[in-house]
């Protein structure tokens, strides 16, 4: 039996430098291989078609990033990814994830939109797709990304409508965030929170990708200090009460989670339940069209089930009815 495990995943996937974080942090015995779904462990033990993949040492699977960090927190549970209070390590999850589904529009949409982010992609793409096809003609292999690639992009709702919008979240939250980083590493204090790896994954994609990451690197300092910070985090402190939090985090919960990402959540829900090919819905950031995502349905379902998962609810409660989001999670 192998006696460490092996995160099989891509540089330019969110969710890959996701899982490779944690274990990173965790101190883990793992080996990262930079391949994907070409790769023979991949190819041998995938279940779906997705990365990464975790291979544990007795040669079981894991996928998706939350259920690989969820299932690992419970074998390797310290130092923990969760604030001792449940109000705060709810937040957290929530955080996790908008950062997975929200977060993802600002990467992928923005990755595949204006052509030099295109390029820049798939250039970076190709060579992880087949090295000796990139090795003998890479300019084919590069033509055959930004084929597929672009008309891709309304799996997570982007479309000439909604594209603008998008790129506005994505200035909008960052700046949110900036302002909570200017006095501590980590978005719960300390150290990285479940909170951190969902919400780092896709902005250090959009820091790699020339349009957003100028952006960022404009604008947002404290932000990207914080990005390279993720890719080898550590435990540099305790976790803040909510209290210090609240001042900084609660506007990210009010303007952006609650004011946009729980209402198209919602939103996205009713039309898959009712069968629409489309629907649109009045955001905060304005009217948003766009065909249902099957996947999504399935997180809000998994954090409500978070949310009615709290014992008590006394203080977690006020904070969600305060920044609008509680009607939201109640369903």
């Amino acid at each position: 039996m192998a006696s460490e495990y092996k995160v099989i995943g891509a540089l330019l996937s969110p969710f890959s430098i996701k899982a490779r974080s944690y274990f990173r942090y965790k101190g883990i015995p793992h080996e990262w291989i930079e391949s994907g779904p070409q790769s023979p462990e991949y190819q041998k033990y995938f279940k779906l078609p997705l990365i990464p993949l975790v291979l544990t040492p007795d040669e079981q699977s894991i996928q998706d990033s939350t259920p690989i960090i969820e299932k690992m927190e419970a074998q390797h549970p310290e130092p923990s990814i969760h604030p001792s209070d449940e109000a705060s390590a709810f937040i957290s999850a929530l955080i996790e994830e908008y950062g997975d589904e929200w977060g993802n529009k600002w990467m992928f949409g923005l990755r595949w939109h204006r052509e030099v982010d295109q390029q820049s992609a798939a250039e970076r793409i190709a060579p992880s797709i087949d090295a000796k096809m990139f090795k003998e003609d890479p300019k084919a292999l590069i033509a055959a990304v930004l084929q597929r690639m672009p008309g891709r992009i309304g799996f997570v709702g982007a479309n000439e409508i909604t594209l603008p919008l998008i790129e506005q979240t994505l200035h909008d939250a960052a700046q949110l965030v900036e302002a909570h980083l200017q006095s501590r590493p980590y978005l719960f204090g300390g150290r990285p929170a479940f909170a951190d790896f969902g919400l780092f994954a896709q902005l250090h994609q959009c820091w790699t990708d020339p349009t957003p990451g100028a952006f960022l690197k404009a604008n947002t300092p404290k932000l990207c200090a914080w990005l390279e910070r993720m890719l080898e985090p550590k435990d540099e402190g305790a976790f803040e009460p909510w209290s210090a939090l609240e001042p900084t985090l609660m506007p990210l919960l009010t303007e952006q989670i609650a004011a946009n990402f729980l209402p198209w959540s919602e939103a996205n829900r009713k039309a898959l339940e009712a069968g629409e090919k489309e629907f649109t819905v009045d955001l905060a950031v304005g009217r948003w069209p766009q065909k249902p995502q099957k996947y999504h349905a399935r997180s809000l379902a998994a954090i409500r089930a978070k949310y009615a998962e709290v014992k008590d609810k006394a203080a977690l409660d006020p904070i969600l009815e305060k920044s609008g989001c509680l009607t939201w999670l109640k369903g």
